[in-house]
Formats: C-alpha cells, sequence, structure tokens
C-alpha cells in the first residue's frame, strides 16, 4: 500500500466515491488540501466568493443530480459560513459532505486562531459529524460520510479535519465496505402494515394522496404515478415534493399548505383517507393541527421512523423507501376491491372551476409577478431548473410553475433561507449546462449572496437571473399589511442598480418596468447563451394568496375563498 499525505488520503477518497465537482474557499487549515487538489486533473473546483455560496452550490448540485454534493472551508469563520448551508440541507434531507480545516490537535479547546468547535456547532444541523484526529481513521471517515449522507433519511454529513493531520502520512487503504453495525436504514414497508394499509384503502370513498421532498429523494416519482392511477385518488404536492408528479396530469392538486391552492386543502379538510409519501406534516402544511384532515384515517410512509406521529397522529405507519412502499402497494392493490370514487373527482372539479389560482389585471401598465412566472413556463415550456430565493417570489413560482419532472425544483423549505436560490442555481448549471436554469428572486434575497455574480462570470456559467423587484421585503410586508396595520417596519429597501451591478460583475444586466415588454424581455433572456440579470419592477403592495394565517385552519383561507 502506497504511504500518502491525509490531503492526499482525502483526494483518492473522493475520487473513489465518485467525486467530480468541488465548491469551496481556501485558508490557513486547508492548504495541504488545496495543495494536493492543485494538479488534480478529475476533479473539478469551483471557487465562491463566499463560502455560504459553497455550501448553497453544493446543495442545489446534489438536489438536482441526486449525488452527494461536496463543500470545502477553512476553520473558524471560514467553517462557521457553511453552517447555514449544512442547516438548509438538514432541514430539506440534502445530501452533502462538508469538509472543514481545524486547527491544530495539539491545539484544539485552546482558542487558537481561528479556531472554532466546528463538531459541537454543527451537531444539531448535520446528520453526523466527525473530528478526525488519527490519519489511520481518515479514509474510513470519509467513507462512512458518504454512506450516510445519502442512504435512508439523506443529509449533511461535516468531516472536521486537523490541519496537521492533513500533512501526517500513513498507508492508503480505502475500505470496500461500511461497519456501521447500528445504522441499517429500513427500505422496504412491513408486509403486515402493508396489509393494513389495503384494508382502509379499499373502505376510502374520497382518498387524497400528499407527497413530499422523500418521494424525489427515493426516485419514486413513477411509482408514484403508478399508485395514484391504480387507486386513482387525487394527488397533492408539498413545496419539497413539487415535481414528484406531473402539475399537468388530472389528478394534481396544487400545493397545499399556507400559500396552496384552495382545492387542495379543501380535498385534504374533506378526505376520508389521506395517504402521506416521503412528507413531515411541517407546520406551513398542517395549519390548526385539531382541523387537518379530521374526518381522514391517515397512512404515513417514510423512511425516517422519527418523523411519522411525529406532529400529526397516523393510523398506519410504514417505515421504508417511498420508492419501494409505493411499488408494494401497486403491486398487492386488487382493483377490483377499490370504491367507486366519481362523486369524489367531481366535487374537486368543482373546486377547482370555483377556485382558480388566479391574480388581478395590471394597474397602469406594471407589471404582475405571476404573469413572468406564467410567461417563464411557457417559453420553457416547463422543462426548464427552477430555483427560488425565499419569501413571496417563492410562492408565486410554486404556484404559477407547472412542474413536471423531479429535481426541477430547487428552494429553501424547511429553514426558508434567503441568499439560497442563487448559488443553488450555479451548482444545478455546473451539473447540467446544456438545461435551462432560472433563478426566481426577490429583490431582498438576492442581495445575500449577489457577490456570486463574480463566480458566474468567473467559469461562465449561463444561469438566467429573474429578479422580482417590488422594493421590498415582500413576505414581511405583506403580514405587515394584513396583520399589522401597514405598520412597514424595515422592510422598504432602497435597492442599488442591479442592471449596473451584473455590469460591473462582468454580467448583462437588463430592466423591465412594463407589462407589455414581458414577453419578449422572457423571450430575450432565455436565448442568450450566457448568463443575465434582468431587473423586473413589479407591483410594489402585490400579495400571494390564497392564504391561511398561521394558527388557523387551512381550509380557511384568504384571498382566495370570498
Amino acid at each position: 500500500m502506497e504511504k500518502m499525505k491525509g490531503s492526499q488520503i482525502v483526494i483518492e477518497s473522493l475520487k473513489r466515491e465518485g467525486v467530480e465537482v468541488i465548491f469551496g474557499y481556501p485558508g490557513g487549515s486547508v492548504i495541504p488540501f488545496f495543495d494536493s487538489l492543485y494538479e488534480e486533473k478529475s476533479i473539478a473546483f469551483y471557487l465562491p466568493r463566499h463560502e455560504q455560496g459553497a455550501a448553497h452550490m453544493a446543495d442545489g448540485y446534489a438536489r438536482s443530480t441526486g449525488k452527494v454534493g461536496v463543500c470545502v472551508a477553512t476553520s473558524g469563520p471560514g467553517a462557521t459560513n457553511l453552517t447555514t448551508g449544512i442547516a438548509t440541507a438538514y432541514m430539506d434531507s440534502v445530501p452533502m459532505v462538508a469538509i472543514t480545516g481545524q486547527v491544530k490537535t495539539s491545539l484544539i479547546g485552546n482558542d487558537a486562531f481561528q479556531e472554532a468547535d466546528v463538531t459541537g456547532i454543527t451537531r444539531s444541523i448535520s446528520k453526523h459529524n466527525y473530528l478526525v484526529k488519527d490519519i489511520k481513521d481518515l479514509a474510513s471517515t470519509i467513507k462512512e460520510a458518504f454512506y450516510l449522507a445519502s442512504t435512508g433519511r439523506p443529509g449533511p454529513v461535516v468531516i472536521d479535519l486537523p490541519v496537521d493531520v492533513q500533512m501526517q502520512e500513513a498507508e492508503f487503504d480505502y475500505p470496500k465496505k461500511n461497519t456501521l453495525r447500528s445504522y441499517n436504514p429500513t427500505l422496504f414497508g412491513h408486509p403486515g402494515q402493508i396489509k393494513k394499509a389495503l384494508k382502509i384503502i379499499y373502505k376510502a370513498k374520497k382518498p387524497v394522496i400528499i407527497t413530499g421532498g422523500g418521494v424525489i429523494a427515493a426516485g419514486a416519482h413513477q411509482e408514484l404515478f403508478d399508485f395514484a392511477k391504480k387507486i386513482n385518488a387525487p394527488v397533492t404536492a408539498t413545496l419539497m415534493g413539487l415535481g414528484g408528479f406531473d402539475a399537468e396530469d388530472s389528478l394534481y392538486l396544487g400545493m397545499p399548505g399556507m400559500h396552496g391552492t384552495v382545492y387542495a386543502n379543501m380535498a385534504i379538510t374533506e378526505s376520508d383517507l389521506l395517504i402521506s409519501a416521503g412528507c413531515r406534516f411541517d407546520d406551513r402544511i398542517t395549519g390548526k393541527i385539531d382541523a387537518f384532515a379530521p374526518e381522514a384515517k391517515i397512512i404515513h410512509i417514510d423512511i425516517d421512523p422519527t418523523s411519522i406521529s411525529k406532529s400529526i397522529k397516523v393510523d398506519v405507519p410504514i417505515v421504508g423507501d417511498a420508492k419501494n412502499v409505493l411499488g408494494q402497494l401497486t403491486q398487492e392493490i386488487k382493483k377490483e376491491k377499490l370504491p367507486k370514487t366519481a362523486s369524489w373527482h367531481k366535487k374537486i372539479k368543482e373546486w377547482k372551476k370555483k377556485y382558480p389560482l388566479a391574480y388581478g389585471k395590471s394597474s397602469k401598465g406594471k407589471i404582475k409577478p405571476q404573469y413572468i412566472i406564467e410567461e417563464i413556463h411557457k417559453q420553457t415550456k416547463g422543462e426548464a431548473i427552477v430555483s427560488t430565493e425565499v419569501g413571496q417570489n417563492q410562492m408565486w413560482a410554486a404556484q404559477f410553475y407547472k412542474f413536471r419532472h423531479p429535481r426541477n425544483f430547487l428552494s429553501s423549505g424547511g429553514l426558508g433561507t434567503m441568499g439560497y436560490g442563487f448559488p443553488a442555481a450555479i451548482g444545478a448549471k455546473i451539473a447540467y449546462p446544456e438545461k435551462e436554469v432560472v433563478v426566481i428572486a426577490g429583490d431582498g434575497s438576492f442581495q445575500m449572496n449577489i457577490q456570486e455574480l463574480a463566480t458566474l462570470n468567473t467559469y461562465g456559467v449561463g444561469v438566467k437571473v429573474i429578479i422580482l423587484n417590488n422594493h421590498y421585503l415582500g413576505m414581511v410586508r405583506q403580514w405587515q399589511e394584513i396583520f399589522y396595520q401597514r405598520r412597514y417596519s424595515a422592510t422598504p429597501l432602497k435597492n442599488p442598480d442591479f442592471v449596473k451591478v451584473a455590469q460591473g460583475y462582468g454580467v448583462k444586466g437588463i430592466r423591465v418596468k412594463k407589462s407589455s415588454e414581458v414577453k419578449d424581455a422572457v423571450g430575450q433572456i432565455l436565448a442568450s447563451k450566457k448568463a443575465v440579470v434582468a431587473d423586473f419592477w413589479i407591483e410594489e403592495e402585490e400579495n400571494v394568496f390564497p392564504m391561511v394565517p398561521a394558527g388557523e385552519a387551512i381550509n380557511r383561507m384568504i384571498g382566495g375563498m370570498a
């Protein structure tokens, strides 16, 4: 066996795991790693302009491909700058390995220069973390990290690596297998639970399937489609589940919850059976828990047993991989036993007709943000990868872009991280340079990581940035308008000239102020082979409707049920 430095062991181990792309930022305690990376030809390295950008780029790469995203930062502030991205990935179950430099092992705990307790800081926001003090443990640690990040319920794993361990030498022996005896995710549903679920399904007259990010993580979109068609049940997808079921299919209800469709929320409220696949029943989905699906029996499929009955008490828990469990159910179902649901579908059709997703006409030629989203959808034929920031822009994209495929929607759901969408889109575009990648951003969120325009220019990444500029922190302003008597405290924004900022970074910038210019502008943006930043000045006080007030029942919506 060949002797290698610890930094070389890291590189070789990453290669063994099939890593092709790394996002990161150098610093004192990771210089040995970057020195070993210097002549490495099989791994592409991308330098963002902030460590948070590196984490979000790795996240976007992972969400769009299903592979493990990798990011690297130095010790102390470099590592702490990664934490928002790590927490974002953790909340949304995104596979990621974050490698952080650390001070020498002899200095750990002494408040050395650029020291931070990375394992302590990230313990609650990562699936697992390691502090490697012995070079002999390095290769096996990396092997375990990738296994943990990508299996079961995916998530970020942190490897904290002291600089002296990177410089030590040891024989390189990469493990062929993992030896984690205590970690054995359940992949198939228990046959007894499958039978219990089928008994309830046969008795249902008003079934609804609610699908979440677990279906996409498991690659279970085809199994979901087959199952829904076999039992003829309508499907609603959470924010993280968008694209897991074809949005143009007749069974699709749109998104449920706080800014979901009226018909999705009404269907859940009146259902007698709710089948959840890979959804953790977040508070934005359930609203007032006592009033959530009050008449329904609930079947909950999830690979993470701690997510079942955590928020909503369920009748039939099924622990397992969504792809396998949905396949088991579909295979076991006897179609002749299924009840007729024609009257249920008739009622849903009436709700869809009565309460469509809609928005008013523009006033004085001002631009409605929903119209921009619809035009992007129309001109991309629903085939683009769409990454969003957080807030109104996120909800409008979720409502008005019809996602037909999994892994085409990137958004921070659980943590709601402003500044996520732009760097995540860069990660996705690097993964798929041939695909159209569009960022839907708010003027507030975009400025959180605006410096990554330098990354676009440096590497020629052709991401299209659509800024829905209302000169406010829009979602907070909406709450202030509705619940705080229009007391707009700290939400009005005095923005820079986004066109000039883009040009300063060497990126093309355009501005659109009139509704009549939107169609041609979108066409111009999409026709460009290079990156474009488009500053759309929208209606300043446009709101996201429908809306369920916090803590209210999901069938008590405002702005959608007059």
